[in-house]
């Protein structure tokens, strides 16, 4: 009887130690189960040589599939913040007081986004955040690099990863461009892969105030349950360029020229796409 005592012990000790390793194990696998269906994209650090295709159309096709999986990466990610910041507006809406947990999530998300949480007047900051935290249309952010990277073989393309003509303004933050007047001070800001590129254009569009008009724009449409589309919004890049209304009027010429590359690179299923 001792002895199968001593058997049951050592069962009951080797069942202590085991069972919650394996249920660690099992987290752990669940936990990786879920990493693995989140969509992502490689950092990208190298630009093609667009130059390389004779055809405008490959070249184009090209340059709008090379671009596309990123842009789409960032914009999920903004999908996924306003989502969030969404369901902390509606806990508040009926009078709930958000947790400390939710406070903090509220707070990241804000300072993200440079919006000042005022907790005696959330509808007030719920009311800027949710013109802050909003995707991009996928059209209008090709069509703009584009633009702005002449196709992707600009020099800043090139040798920055910048396709959108960002600028920075200390030392050594970029390269000077050729064409700089005398007495300015700004470079064209050079990123450490085009992911950071696109990452820092979106937030630029989002938060900047020269483009509280396409942020405006863009809530009028949200707001009227409509789709948000490139051409909707190109109103409010006015400021993008100091060509003005003839940068809008380019801007909108390329998105209908190119709106089937575009598709074909976007939804390659469907017949049609937002402009």
């Amino acid at each position: 009887m001792r002895f199968l005592g001593w058997i049951f012990a050592v069962l009951l000790v080797a069942l202590t130690i085991w069972l919650p390793t394996l249920f660690h194990d099992k987290a752990e696998y669940s936990e990786q189960v879920v990493s693995e269906v989140v969509v992502t994209v490689p950092t990208i650090t190298e630009v093609p040589n667009f130059n390389d295709f004779a055809d405008v159309r490959d070249k184009k096709q090209a340059f709008f599939g090379y671009l596309a999986p990123i842009v789409k990466a960032e914009n999920a990610k903004i999908e996924a913040e306003r989502n969030s910041a969404l369901e902390l507006e509606n806990i508040t809406k009926n009078g709930t007081k958000l947790t400390k947990q939710q406070r903090q999530q509220l707070e990241t998300i804000a300072s993200r986004y440079n919006v000042e949480v005022d907790y005696d007047d959330l509808e007030a900051t719920f009311g800027v955040l949710m013109r802050r935290v909003d995707v991009v249309p996928e059209a209008l952010v090709l069509v703009q690099a584009a633009n702005e990277s002449g196709w992707g073989t600009s020099r800043f393309a090139l040798d920055a990863l910048n396709f959108f003509g960002q600028w920075c303004f200390s030392p050594g933050c970029g390269l000077v461009p050729d064409s700089r007047v005398d007495g300015m001070n700004h470079e064209v800001r050079k990123f450490d892969s085009v992911n950071a590129s696109v990452r820092s254009y979106l937030r630029n569009i989002n938060t900047h105030p020269a483009y509280f008009d396409l942020r405006r724009l863009r809530a009028e449409r949200r707001s009227a349950g409509a789709d948000v589309r490139a051409l909707d919004l190109t109103p409010g890049l006015l400021s993008y360029s100091e060509r003005g209304e003839d940068y809008i009027h380019e801007l909108n010429s390329m998105i209908r020229v190119n709106r089937p590359i575009i598709v074909d690179v976007l939804e390659p299923n469907l017949n049609s796409a937002p402009e």
